[in-house]
């Protein structure tokens, strides 16, 4: 298992959250349903592709006798990350979020790793993190070239 082909969203209003990402953030989308009021979004992106699905009924598909619960809680340990490819496409996509309405959690700012990176929230508490690095290189599809990666050591 080597490959990532579908990032669902649990959103509490689905078309809030469609209009977030096709109209603010310009996603190119499919919608399944009524477009007032559809059952299941997907977002075509190269090699996967991103749904938002309610999240009571996320849930209930997790595990339909006892779903988990659907309270907004801490930070999760999850972000989604675009990777641009230059310092103003960052700040081209954070106008993009912004004008949407999404929370600026950080504005794009260096980073110690050397690269430029900031993050927002969507509507519903998704974390999204959008970077650029000189050194990055992409393929043929887009994806993010990882050649080598120097981990920090902990401090003692």
């Amino acid at each position: 298992m080597n490959r990532l082909n579908l990032v669902t969203l649990g959103v509490r209003d689905i078309v809030k959250s469609y209009n977030f990402y096709r109209e603010g953030l310009g996603f190119d989308v499919k919608i399944y349903g009524d477009p007032e009021d559809p059952d299941v979004v997907f977002f075509n992106n190269n090699g996967s592709k991103i749904s938002l699905y309610p999240m009571n009924l996320l849930a209930e598909d997790i595990y339909k006798q006892n779903p988990p619960s659907i309270e907004k809680s801490a930070f999760s340990g999850v972000t989604l990350a675009y990777n641009a490819k230059s310092k103003q496409e960052v700040d081209e996509i954070f106008m993009l979020a912004k004008n949407a309405e999404a929370t600026i959690l950080k504005l794009p700012e260096k980073v110690e790793w050397g690269g430029y990176s900031g993050y927002f929230q969507d509507p519903d508490g998704h974390l999204w993190e959008v970077a650029y690095g000189d050194m990055w290189e992409f393929d043929e599809q887009d994806m993010l070239i990882i050649i080598s990666f120097k981990q920090k050591t902990p401090s003692n």
